[in-house]
């Protein structure tokens, strides 16, 4: 294995970088607390679990190579995301602002399959695995024990960051926490979720 201290920059590079899995903490870190965040996280760290698994199998290389296999993922992904977005978006408007903190606290059952179900059918994370990976192993060398560390890596690198997300955003949640905001929030991720998902969807398949 190469450059691993570099794998760790660029790996923590690509995590802070705003995608879905961010979109989906947030939103359920200022809609149910900070334990929907915690659980939003863990969902999402066990689909990188697979897909890291996934990758040392070689079931990620299958689909990155098989064009209709690609286009399940990554439309089934992109009806997911835009799913959760109208979710979002249906329930700020159906209920009043003022309703939204304390009915949202019965919601944090799903924050785990949320975080899971988002990670895991978005298959450009299978594709990131395929491509950046492979980066940093010798080339004509068993890759398993190489990708299996990066994967871990990979993950573990996710939890810490979100977990320090998650706490940044409790810190600052009487401000955060305000109807007023809360409402806002909510309607920009549901808004976000739905461009990720239509964008997921023109992705070009292979």
């Amino acid at each position: 294995m190469e450059n691993f201290y570099l794998f760790v920059i660029m790996s923590i590079l690509l995590i802070i970088l705003p995608g879905p899995d961010t979109a989906i903490a947030t939103n359920n870190t200022l809609t149910v607390g900070k334990a929907g965040g915690f659980k939003t996280v863990i969902g999402t760290c066990c689909a990188l679990m697979i897909h890291t698994l996934a990758a040392v199998v070689g079931l990620s290389a299958i689909i990155v190579k098989s064009a209709m296999l690609f286009s399940v993922f990554k439309y089934v992904g992109a009806v997911y995301l835009m799913y959760l977005g109208f979710k979002t978006l249906w329930a700020l408007k159906s209920k009043k602002p003022a309703e939204l903190a304390v009915e949202n606290k019965y919601e944090n059952k799903s924050c785990f399959k949320q975080g899971f179900l988002t990670n895991l059918l978005n298959p450009k994370v299978a594709v990131f695995f395929l491509t950046f990976l492979p980066q940093f192993v010798d080339a004509g060398s068993d890759t398993f024990v190489p990708f299996l560390t990066m994967g871990l890596t990979y993950t573990v690198l996710t939890a810490l960051w979100f977990v320090f997300y998650i706490y940044l955003l409790n810190q600052i949640s009487a401000f955060m926490k305000k109807p007023r905001t809360q409402a806002v929030f909510e309607g920009l991720t549901g808004t976000v979720l739905i461009g990720f998902g239509v964008t997921l969807a023109m992705e070009k398949t292979h």
